[in-house]
């Protein structure tokens, strides 16, 4: 029993510096964070908001910063529940969280990187810029999910593949939002689109499986 508590005094951290994070969000970007909501099936948000994106967006930045918290504690109960059953280990925990948070910054800057290289920054921009909104809005679904796994209800494998399911979807939705937009483009360019997916789209979360698989190790 102490060994809950002590870890769920833990995840109630890492909870509340998720929380502060949407919660400046929402009271610093005030009208892109309504906006941003109904991202699902709205093109409204991607349309407008992809004219202003900078290198550095507060915005995204603190929504970031969620996501990073938010599947770093899922990944966590996901693994206890799937895998192997562990008391809560906050240097392991700290490995993790830095793990998956360096994978996406190094995922970012590799893609940037490539448009640089090619000359396409503006279309690698909107791109990014697509993609990490879903990101940010599975990170944000996360968020409550992550509350009800630790506190209301016991984790089972049932749930566990469901939750996964609803972050592939959503991160689905974005990426054919983006492919429909760069329809054309990436048809043109088939072969390059296809060694890109395997190379940063499908390895990193290969790497990602990894990390988490072993990180008990």
């Amino acid at each position: 029993m102490l060994r809950d508590i002590i870890s769920n005094d833990w995840f109630t951290i890492f909870l509340l510096l998720g929380l502060v994070c949407l919660t400046l969000s929402k009271y610093l970007f005030a009208h892109r964070f309504k906006d941003f909501l109904a991202v699902i099936g709205n093109s409204k948000y991607l349309k407008i908001y992809a004219r202003d994106q900078k290198f550095v967006d507060g915005f995204d930045a603190l929504l970031f910063f969620n996501l990073i918290i938010s599947v770093s504690v899922f990944a966590y109960v996901s693994y206890s529940t799937l895998v192997n059953p562990a008391d809560f280990n906050l240097n392991q925990f700290f490995k993790l969280l830095f793990g998956i948070g360096v994978l996406f910054l190094i995922k970012v800057l590799l893609e940037r990187l490539i448009g640089s290289l090619f000359e396409i920054d503006e279309l690698i921009d909107a791109y990014l810029f697509q993609k990490t909104t879903f990101k940010n809005y599975s990170g944000f679904l996360l968020f409550p999910i992550n509350c009800v796994l630790i506190y209301a209800v016991s984790p089972s494998k049932t749930l566990i593949y469901l939750v996964i399911g609803l972050i592939i979807l959503v991160n689905l939705v974005g990426f054919i939002t983006s492919f429909k937009n760069h329809q054309k483009l990436l048809l043109n360019n088939i072969f390059y689109f296809i060694l890109y997916l395997c190379a940063l789209e499908i390895g990193p979360y290969l790497i990602l499986y990894k990390l988490i698989k072993d990180f008990n190790a």
